[in-house]
């Protein structure tokens, strides 16, 4: 009767030790659910605690009635004494039970911080920052035919997101690869941004390696994923404050960047920037994400503004009519900023405007060709990811 009634309060216990866990998972394509009940998990732990605890009894038992037929032990013992050792056996399986449960649920947050990792990494949104570094594997006794059973569920998805990872990291190489194409392009070197070398041909890892290698290759698979997307994400960010956008919005140039003829002495002189004609009062626009520095008049820039974007890279905005931003402000890619004008040394109005990075000044046209870098390497990087899937 005591016996029944211990049973019985242990498989209560563990039905409130365990909780549904819902798992959605992105494959590049589509959505799936997959949940462990709170239930199933209690089921699987109490039938496993009972079976081992009256196996543990009937092996006692059978040891004991041994030991009694060769005349080693004088007396039997006592009821209490063997209720006593039966209080000790459960108190040590209740001791297997919590551990199993803390495992279960440190790998569970494992599970899903992996998917966050994966869907941020092919969906293009989310940041490293909000999820942190990736949770390394707890250890619990594998032979445990209980850890085995409650377990199971969860290994089975981590196996299927090691395969997940390594797609993820291929999309994540390619969009690294683009978006630093992008940025020669426009004259700017990558390492500006992030430092460290990472290249080599893609070859993806055989199906099933991660799952052989152990739960330590799939950390080290996930930590290498989430490094590559630390990264990426550095770079992507860092390229929303490169000016790319159009200073007016109707272009057309009156004078080029480079060498041309001094519209005052005729002789060659290297033109910094380049002219953009317009009626007096014409909207000036800021060209990306940035913080005012010089706003006011400047020599031959008459009125100015600089905006500073970072990394070396500065913006000016000279000959305007009027100035629409105190200095040391932080403006937002596409704010008003001025009008246009004439002032300074102007032969009329137009909009003097330039790019520099360290100081130098760089063609500001290959920048407003690329108005929406980030979406070329994304859309780019979905083409390729969807010719080498199915070419696979």
């Amino acid at each position: 009767m005591v016996s029944t009634t211990l049973n019985a309060n242990l498989v209560s216990r563990f039905r409130d030790l365990f909780t549904t866990r819902d798992f959605i998972f992105h494959d590049g394509r589509d959505l799936k659910r997959f949940s462990v009940a709170g239930r199933t998990q209690a089921i699987l732990a109490g039938v496993a605690a009972i079976t081992v605890t009256f196996s543990a009894y009937g092996v006692s038992q059978a040891a004991f009635g041994a030991i009694m037929a060769t005349g080693v032990a004088g007396t039997a013992a006592t009821p209490e004494a063997r209720m006593e050792k039966m209080r000790a056996e459960m108190t040590r399986l209740e001791a297997d039970v919590a551990a199993i449960k803390e495992a279960a649920k440190v790998q569970a947050a494992r599970v899903e911080q992996r998917q966050k990792i994966i869907a941020g990494v092919l969906s293009g949104k989310g940041s490293p920052a909000d999820v942190g570094m990736p949770i390394e594997n707890v250890s619990v006794d594998a032979n445990s035919a209980m850890a085995r059973e409650v377990l199971a569920p969860l290994r089975q998805v981590e196996a299927r997101q090691a395969q997940l990872a390594a797609k993820a990291h291929r999309t994540a190489q390619i969009r690294l690869h683009l978006t630093q194409q992008q940025l020669r392009k426009m004259g700017i070197q990558p390492e500006r941004f992030v430092s460290g070398g990472m290249g080599g041909p893609y070859e993806a890892a055989p199906e099933g390696a991660a799952a052989a290698g152990g739960e330590a290759s799939a950390d080290a698979q996930f930590r290498s994923l989430f490094q590559t997307w630390q990264k990426l994400d550095v770079l992507e960010q860092s390229v929303i404050a490169i000016p790319s956008l159009q200073p007016v919005e109707n272009m057309r140039l009156t004078s080029s960047f480079g060498v041309r003829s001094d519209p005052f002495h005729g002789t060659a002189a290297m033109h910094a920037g380049i002219d953009i004609p317009g009626p007096i009062g014409t909207p000036i626009y800021a060209t990306a994400d940035g913080v005012t520095g010089r706003t006011g008049r400047f020599g031959g820039y008459g009125n100015l503004i600089t905006i500073n974007h970072g990394k070396g890279i500065e913006t000016r905005y000279g000959h305007l009519s009027k100035i629409l931003v105190a200095p040391n402000t932080r403006v937002r890619r596409g704010q008003l900023i001025g009008l246009m004008g004439s002032t300074g040394r102007s032969t009329g109005s137009h909009l003097h405007y330039e790019v520099r990075v360290d100081g130098k000044a760089l063609n500001p046209m290959p920048f407003m060709q690329n108005t929406s870098v980030i979406e070329q390497v994304q859309q780019s990087a979905a083409r390729l990811q969807l010719t080498a899937v199915g070419g696979n």
